[in-house]
């Protein structure tokens, strides 16, 4: 038993960079998204055979985006570690980096390793959009080649942060499409713009202000770098105030027709999650306060999917 244990450490090991390569962690989080979109729309729970081939397709199209992202950025990943060696960013309490940052960046996986675990996983992604629906593949598609796009923004434009916010609505718009191939306008407007500003707010600007100074020694065109700290936060609390507003919008316009009590818990966690910790980094302009608003607005999806799953329970 003790030696079959020790065979698998060397294999679990790999998985483990493979798994931060995809940041696996926080992906895992994100993957609430494309059902939040779905029990919206439908006001209830799916089809097991839908919810099941969802689950699937939706793992691994998380894993194979965020593997791509490092694949796509790696040099520059690189150009990164090297500056900041030696120096103390607080790593252990960000999220991203629960695994280990940028492990291809770091020499702990090869380029061709990197490439095959990404493809294989969109691969199984591109199966599943179609057997859901067609469209979705589309969906994923897109989702990657504005990704391929972001990374190449790094030093062009600031206005990259929109770029990133369009990949991470691809998620509940496929869960949408998976449910109803033809939604309604409004409710998809609504929702792709909720999870776009909470990614701006709550995801992008406090990842970028984490590697500000790295940022800055490579000319990067980043919203804290182009517009400085304390717009950067008033952005981020801006757009994270316009996806709370939104997401008590959608709960209010789904199906589901949430009683008033589910509503507050939406506001109240929208603002334990979101705004609470986006007022500290206004007030007090710390990467330490950038961080934690990081990896408390992480949580967010799978706080409405609790709260979905809570209103669809209160039906039954």
């Amino acid at each position: 038993m003790a030696d079959s244990i020790r065979s698998a450490l060397p294999v679990l090991s790999r998985l483990r960079l493979f798994l931060a390569l995809s940041r696996t962690l926080h992906g895992s989080l994100d993957m609430a998204a494309p059902f939040v979109g779905a029990l919206l729309c439908l006001g209830g729970l799916p089809s097991l055979r839908v919810g099941l081939i969802g689950a699937g397709t939706i793992f691994a199209g998380y894993t194979a985006v965020y593997a791509l992202n490092d694949l796509l950025g790696y040099r520059l990943d690189r150009d990164k570690l090297r500056l900041q060696f030696g120096k103390d960013r607080g790593d252990r309490a960000y999220l991203d980096a629960a695994l280990m940052r940028h492990p291809l960046a770091q020499g702990a996986l090869s380029f061709e390793e990197a490439l095959l675990w990404t493809l294989f996983w969109a691969i199984c992604a591109v199966i599943g959009a179609w057997i859901l629906n067609p469209l979705c593949i589309a969906v994923f598609l897109g989702a990657s080649l504005l990704e391929a796009l972001y990374c190449q923004l790094f030093k062009v434009t600031p206005l990259r942060t929109l770029v990133n916010g369009a990949v991470k609505t691809a998620g509940p718009l496929a869960g949408v499409l998976a449910v109803d191939p033809s939604p309604s306008p409004t409710f998809l407007g609504l929702l792709l713009g909720c999870f776009l500003l909470w990614e701006v707010g709550g995801q992008n600007i406090p990842a970028d202000w984490s590697d500000l100074e790295t940022d800055r020694s490579l000319s990067a065109r980043t919203i804290p770098v182009v517009f400085g700290k304390k717009t950067a936060a008033r952005i981020s609390l801006l757009s994270l105030v316009g996806a709370l507003l939104a997401s008590l919008i959608l709960f209010a316009l789904s199906p589901l027709a949430a009683p008033w009590w589910i509503l507050l818990l939406v506001a109240g966690i929208g603002c334990l999650l979101l705004l609470v910790p986006a007022i500290r980094l206004l007030l007090y302009i710390r990467i330490e306060d950038a961080m934690h608003l990081f990896n408390r607005a992480s949580l967010w999806p799978l706080s409405l999917l609790f709260a979905l799953l809570l209103g669809i329970l209160t039906q039954v």
